[in-house]
């Protein structure tokens, strides 16, 4: 039952119920209209006759007294004449007998009595005539076989046997032919839906049965240029991405592995020496390099952190107003104080951005840090407003970044064969956090040259004081 039932809740089911249905509606409205027509042209032929009929007859009043017979125009039509006294005058051979058709007096205009079931000739020739009839009457002056001139009424009558004869087959072969006919089209329907939905359950056959292991997979693209044809396309550029960020994933996972091996193998093998010849004079020297191998854990494991809070969603925790400048000079004076190489701050000028201090200092320190690690001799830090952004640019007077190398210096664990990258004490994560905590802030980060340098340049959009802080 809930198998069937989903059967008729299909979008093929539903599309050939609801057109099905229309073409039922459209056909049975067609076929009553049909048959409504051909009886109402058979009935106005009938109406036809009989009102010719009548002004014959009329037009025989007007000249003298009419014989008790009638001659008759049709053999399924009929005539009377009936005097003002209710006395019946005359009448054609096939309607017998002495009573008035009808005790209903027309109108100036005449009167129609349509469909009158319950009138039967009883003359010689009334065998022929079979009912219901069609009734006209009118009344007209005459001249009575008395001399003087009345108003009598004259009825002419026709069968509408032959329109019930006539419409009568033909609403028998639209009522046999119309369910015959709607269930053609449905039919045709369901076949033609069910070819057209033929690609999209490929499709969605070829999604359900696609795993983790298999995003190389790809849904059959329709030779069409259609809506299934864009869907597939759509689908296969969300595989395409999925597959990207799974290969992704899994490299980073990998790195990630190995940068943490190494230093807990270093502090594994440090503690099993330590055990193995235990000396309480070289203990403060074991305990430090112990200290310092946890430390390097720490540092990654809060980098692979930040990563995944930054890629969560906009990856900015909080929103608010921001003056980079003096993040850069308390962040810049601080290295100065520890850091071996010289800092030039002269070129800080003001610059307010919007979003996540904490982040942005992360930002700046990893540059600096970046920048001390590679420098020969002096780093050289600047910030100023360029039309709607602030431009944070530090720069070194290292080894340089090779232009081929400027992109993937942004990657997660990117290691470069160069001596700039001889990374001390990092994992290769400072830039890649760079990277997406800038992304995060809608601003963009570049590696050009400074001379016998590297030059990273980071633009941020300027802070509105009229927009909304969050």
């Amino acid at each position: 039952m809930r198998r069937a039932g989903r059967k008729l809740a299909s979008v093929r089911a539903r599309t050939t119920l609801a057109a099905t249905a229309v073409v039922a509606v459209a056909l049975v409205v067609g076929a009553v209209g049909l048959v409504g027509l051909l009886r109402a042209s058979l009935t106005e032929g009938v109406e036809n006759t009989l009102d010719a009929q009548l002004a014959n007859v009329a037009s025989l009043l007007r000249v003298g007294p009419l014989p008790a017979v009638l001659p008759a125009g049709h053999s399924d039509t009929f005539t009377q004449v009936v005097g003002p006294d209710g006395v019946v005058l005359a009448s054609t051979s096939n309607l017998g007998g002495h009573t008035p058709v009808s005790t209903r007096l027309p109108g100036e205009d005449g009167i129609v009595l349509h469909r009158v079931p319950g009138l039967a000739p009883v003359g010689d020739d009334s065998d022929d005539i079979r009912g219901p009839f069609l009734l006209l009457a009118k009344r007209v002056p005459a001249t009575l076989s008395t001399g003087g001139n009345e108003l009598v009424t004259v009825y002419v009558g026709g069968s509408l046997h032959a329109v019930d004869r006539g419409t009568h087959p033909v609403g028998l072969a639209l009522l046999g032919g119309v369910p015959v006919l709607v269930l053609l089209v449905g039919l045709l329907v369901w076949i033609i839906g069910g070819r057209a939905w033929r690609p999209v359950e490929a499709i969605r056959a070829e999604v359900a049965d696609i795993t983790g292991r298999g995003l190389h997979r790809r849904v059959p693209e329709p030779a069409s240029d259609d809506e299934v044809a864009r869907l597939a396309r759509t689908m296969n550029e969300m595989l395409d991405r999925l597959e990207r960020s799974a290969a992704s994933q899994r490299r980073f996972v990998a790195d990630a592995s190995h940068e943490l091996r190494s230093p807990l193998a270093a502090l594994q093998a440090t503690l099993e020496v330590a055990l193995a010849h235990p000396d309480p004079e070289a203990w403060p020297a074991v305990s430090t390099d112990a200290l310092d191998e946890v430390r390097q854990l720490h540092r990654l494991v809060e980098d692979l952190l930040v990563l995944a809070r930054v890629e969560e969603s906009s990856g900015i925790e909080r929103r608010e107003a921001v003056d980079l400048d003096e993040v850069i000079l308390r962040e810049g004076r601080r290295q100065r104080a520890s850091g071996p190489m010289a800092i030039d701050l002269h070129g800080v000028s003001g610059g307010r951005v919007q979003g996540d201090p904490d982040q942005l200092l992360r930002v700046v320190r990893n540059l600096m840090d970046n920048a001390q690690r590679h420098a020969a001799t002096r780093v050289s830090v600047e910030l100023h407003e360029e039309g709607d952004t602030v431009e944070f640019v530090v720069a070194d007077d290292g080894p340089g970044i090779a232009p081929e190398d400027r992109q993937r210096i942004f990657e997660r664990f990117a290691r470069l064969d160069e001596s700039r990258t001889a990374d001390e004490g990092g994992a290769g994560l400072g830039l890649a956090i760079v990277k997406e905590i800038v992304l995060a802030h809608g601003g963009t980060v570049v590696v050009g040259d400074a001379g016998a340098g590297t030059r990273f340049c980071v633009r941020l959009p300027l802070y509105d004081s009229g927009g909304t802080e969050q």
